[in-house]
């Protein structure tokens, strides 16, 4: 290191109208950057003062309901409990099992095989038998369909 023994030249004339303009324009960003600032915080305490006085509001018409009151009571029981844990966990159980499992066969050649289907034509064979009767039991499909329930078992 070394030591500075001059002493630093003074600015000219032009070097120090060069600095105002530059300490003005740096002035004004920080007139802008503040104000944005302001306008910003401003519109922040807005929205949370709306969302506290909303979940206020909430809060209020949630006490206020006495069905909700009779639900929380029923579910603060064990046994109740028991039965949402279950719950949960056959849900997430069944999720896991959607997702390792193979996609289901369907779309529109779905739709095409099943179209051809001889299962679909009796269905719709005696669902026009059934609607053309009146919602009473056909003898025909009652017979038809005990004969191809006995074939398949």
């Amino acid at each position: 290191m070394t030591a500075q023994t001059e002493s630093p030249q003074p600015a000219n004339t032009v070097d120090r109208e060069e600095l105002a303009q530059e300490l003005e324009q740096l002035s004004e960003l920080a007139t802008l950057v503040l104000s944005a600032r302001d306008a910003l915080s401003d519109d922040i305490v807005s929205r949370v003062a709306s969302a506290l006085s909303e979940g206020i509001t909430l809060l209020d018409r949630l006490t206020r309901n006495e069905g909700l009151m009779r639900l929380l009571q029923v579910l603060d029981r064990p046994e109740t409990q028991h039965l949402l844990h279950g719950l949960s966990t056959a849900l997430s159980q069944m999720s896991r099992e959607i997702a390792i499992s193979p996609p289901a066969k369907g779309g529109l050649g779905g739709v095409s095989n099943w179209r051809w289907s001889p299962a679909r034509k009796r269905v719709c064979d005696r669902f026009r038998c059934w609607v053309s009767i009146g919602a009473t039991a056909c003898v025909n499909c009652t017979v038809r369909a005990a004969a191809i329930e006995q074939k398949s078992c």
